[in-house]
């Protein structure tokens, strides 16, 4: 009884800082390089990595974004350009 009391406890208090994952996908509306963040014309703001490297990305690009959730906080783990164009 007493070891799975002591479980429950510690799953508790490891899924409690626990982060949701989700996507977004929109066009860069503004880049901001000296704040490390992102706005996509669904007026979100996500936040980047502190190296990010800004080359690969514009405004007016279409990007599908994946990011986690930390309270109130967008934090991207990867971007992947939208090809809109017919092959």
């Amino acid at each position: 009884m007493r070891k799975s009391a002591f479980s429950g406890i510690i799953a508790a208090f490891l899924l409690q800082g626990t982060a949701l994952a989700d996507s977004a996908e929109g066009t860069i509306e503004t880049i901001d390089t000296a704040a490390n963040t992102l706005i996509l014309t669904d007026g979100k703001i996500y936040s980047l990595p502190g190296e990010f490297d800004y080359s690969v990305i514009k405004t007016g690009m279409r990007v599908l974004l994946f990011y986690d959730v930390d309270g109130s906080g967008r934090y991207v783990t990867d971007i992947e350009p939208v090809n809109n164009s017919p092959e």
